[in-house]
């Protein structure tokens, strides 16, 4: 995504999350709780990442990974902004978050599924830095939920075990 791309979705987004405010409640649903490590997975401004750090408390961490510097600079000047401390951003390197093995009890995926070119390779990449108890949640983005299904069974390391209108989560084999 070029760097005008970015600037004109973060302005997007800024303006559907003052008119139609959804994501705190959407977040409820996704089992998130005090003390654990999410894992923001293509964060992009850091919409999410920012809820999920009250989310897991002071005793919990959430790394914001994206491969867009702008996505990471965002971020950044959200912590200095707003005083977070327990987010991380992260400046993956195409299929590479560089995170630890097993790092995240919960990895979220969203509203970028369907821009990934090599699932395979993304999804093998999303299970190795979940804990084997470790929750995915993914959503189509713009993507039929068939094709999103599709992907995530071939890629033969993670199992559907819910699947809602907004997202599925997963678990990894």
């Amino acid at each position: 995504m070029s760097d005008a791309s970015f600037r004109l979705m973060t302005l997007l987004f800024g303006i559907l999350d003052f008119f139609y405010p959804y994501i705190d409640t959407r977040i409820q649903r996704f089992g998130i709780r005090e003390g654990m490590t999410v894992v923001d997975y293509g964060c992009g401004p850091g919409r999410y990442s920012t809820r999920f750090s009250g989310m897991v408390g002071k005793r919990g961490n959430v790394f914001a990974v994206d491969i867009h510097r702008l996505a990471i600079e965002s971020v950044k000047k959200k912590i200095a902004r707003r005083g977070f401390t327990n987010i991380v951003p992260v400046l993956a390197s195409e299929y590479d978050s560089t995170l630890p093995d097993g790092v995240a009890d919960m990895v979220c995926v969203l509203d970028m599924f369907f821009s990934i070119r090599n699932p395979t390779k993304f999804l093998a990449e999303l299970k190795r830095i979940t804990k084997s108890s470790g929750t995915l949640v993914i959503d189509d983005g713009h993507q039929r939920r068939s094709t999103t299904k599709k992907k995530i069974e071939d890629s033969g390391v993670w199992s559907i075990v819910e699947e809602t209108k907004d997202h599925l989560k997963c678990k990894p084999l």
